[in-house]
């Protein structure tokens, strides 16, 4: 049972020892001349400006949510739709795939609904 993870446990090994040697290599190879101008901030080429504390706009945050629900809307419709027409087929899982989805999709939409109706799509 072990034997059929051999080729999975050589991957991820060589994965880990190919990024310890990387990171390893760049610290040891890579030039290591520090001065005042590269250990500043870099903004863009901006001077940054105030402190590191301000607060951060309620937007940001927003933005940042709605994102998220539009990934786990697409991580969960997407195989959903690769499959409809097999679950099509089969009544007896179909709609109750169909309905679970549909289900899922009214939730995810008042939570758009929600974020229309307090300004969240606006970009002022």
């Amino acid at each position: 049972m072990l034997v059929d993870y051999i080729p999975l446990f050589l991957v991820l090994g060589f994965a880990v020892i190919f990024a310890l040697a990387t990171v390893l290599s760049s610290k040891i190879f890579g030039p290591q001349r520090p001065n005042p101008e590269k250990e500043t901030t870099y903004e863009s080429g901006v001077q940054p400006y105030g402190t590191t504390h301000e607060r951060v706009s309620v937007k940001y945050y927003l933005v940042a949510m709605l994102f998220i629900i539009f990934d786990l809307e697409v991580i969960f419709v997407y195989p959903w739709a690769v499959q409809f027409k097999k679950l099509y087929l089969d009544p007896s899982v179909g709609v109750t795939a169909f309905w679970a989805m549909i289900i899922f999709l009214v939730v995810f939409e008042i939570g758009y609904l929600y974020v229309y109706k307090k300004g969240g799509f606006r970009w002022d």
